[in-house]
This record gives structure tokens, C-alpha cells and sequence, in this order.
């Protein structure tokens, strides 16, 4: 591994701690619940949430993608433990393909496309940045809001959060 590597995946593991901290508190009875008919139920933005760490790992593999052929429909987990378990593999799979990358593959353009036309090109590594980790992290804090919604304390994820305090 590159040694400018070695912060990401650092970082991936400690965020991969506060991703789980959060999914564990997904009450599994609410599963189907929506704040809004246009968003996500709760359930497939967890699920969703596990499995952005897999998808992006498998997505950045491949030289480019058309993002016309994709399904921007999570689909909805069978109960929690689903949830979980896609979390596991997310990580696991993650990981080994950051511990395993080198420098060549890290800086190797990638491609996404939509219909035919290019809408960026960037080093690979620059697309695990952007798509895998802010993208994670942006729907984990969607999360953290329907939790709130839902009056589920929500656990510390950067200091303390209105319903812990690690500095108490």
C-alpha cells in the first residue's frame, strides 16, 4: 500500500467504528417508516448506508461507469440483521481493497460517464475520496436525522451529540 494510503484507510477504519455506532441504534420495527413520500424509508437508507463502502470498492475497480445503467433505487433490507451483515462485508471488502491498492492503481484515471458522455475523469483514488467516504459520510448523517425524527438517541459521531457525551 502506498503510504498515502495509509491515512484513508486509517480514517475508513475509524468511521467504519462511528457507521456501525449509528446502525446499531436503526430500531428494527421502523424499518419501512419515511419522513417525507419522496425520501428513502428508513430501512433501505440504512442498508444503503452498509453497503456504499462494498459498492464503491466494486464501482472504482472497473475503468469506468455509466451511471445511466445504474439503479438509484435502494432496495429494502429483510429485517436489520441484513442491515448488519451487508455493514460486515462492506467493511471487510473495503478494506482489502484499500490495503491492497498501489500507488499505479491509486493514481490510474477513472472514468464516469452518463449515455455516452464523460461527466468527469479522476485519478482513482480522488473517486474513493469523493463517491466512497463523502458519500458515506453525507448519508450517514441522513441517518443520524431520521433518527433524531424517530426520537432514537442519536450516538456520539465527531465530540458529543445532544443524547451523549463522551466528555462527561
Amino acid at each position: 500500500m502506498p503510504p498515502a494510503l495509509e491515512p484513508m484507510l486509517n480514517e475508513f477504519h475509524e468511521e467504519a467504528a462511528v457507521t456501525k455506532r449509528i446502525l446499531e441504534r436503526v430500531p428494527a420495527d421502523k424499518l419501512t417508516w419515511k419522513p417525507h413520500p419522496r425520501s428513502m424509508s428508513l430501512g433501505q437508507l440504512a442498508l444503503h448506508v452498509a453497503r456504499i463502502p462494498a459498492n464503491l470498492t466494486w464501482l472504482t475497480q472497473l475503468e469506468e461507469f455509466d451511471a445511466s445503467q445504474a439503479s438509484f433505487d435502494p432496495p429494502a433490507p429483510a429485517d436489520i440483521h441484513e442491515i448488519h451483515a451487508a455493514l460486515d462485508e462492506s467493511i471487510r471488502s473495503a478494506g482489502d481493497y484499500l490495503k491492497g491498492m498501489t500507488e499505479q492503481t491509486a493514481q490510474k484515471s477513472w472514468r464516469l460517464t452518463s449515455k455516452g458522455r464523460e461527466v468527469f475523469r479522476k485519478p482513482r483514488i480522488a473517486v474513493v475520496r469523493s463517491i466512497m467516504l463523502n458519500h458515506w459520510y453525507h448519508h450517514r448523517g441522513q441517518l443520524s436525522v431520521y433518527l433524531r425524527l424517530l426520537e432514537v438517541p442519536v450516538p456520539v459521531i465527531y465530540g458529543r451529540s445532544a443524547d451523549e457525551n463522551p466528555f462527561a
